[in-house]
């Protein structure tokens, strides 16, 4: 029961910050359709969830309930990602929308791989 309490709280913090994070950078770098706030999320939670993983292997304890399942789970987001490549695809943006999809795939792989290569170290 308690580890249903630290993923809750960590989804609402998570939330809560991918609010904020994504309507201030998309109004930073309004690019194009581009849905910079999304990417810049995802690809921060891609890092983080490198860096929660690789040390959670070595120390099994209730924060990797808050940080992985509750702070990566509810501030990185799969279903926005996918509206947003629909919208795109719905408008006609097929340039746009294949590079959203290869850049998050690409650099969402390479930020998973330097959170747990710098959480090794």
């Amino acid at each position: 029961m308690r580890n249903l309490f630290y993923i809750f709280l960590g989804g609402g913090l998570g939330s809560v910050l991918r609010f904020l994070i994504s309507n201030y950078t998309q109004k930073l770098w309004n690019i194009n359709s581009f849905p910079m706030g999304t990417f810049v999320v995802n690809m921060i939670g891609c890092f983080l969830i490198g860096v929660f993983t690789s040390y959670f292997i070595r120390v099994d304890n209730y924060l990797k309930f808050l940080l992985i399942s509750g702070f990566c789970g509810g501030f990185t987001t799969f279903s926005t990602f996918s509206a947003e490549n629909y919208s795109l695809w719905q408008s006609g943006n097929y340039l746009v929308l294949l590079f959203y999809i290869l850049l998050s795939i690409m650099v969402g792989l390479i930020a998973v791989y330097l959170g747990l290569q710098m959480a090794r170290n």
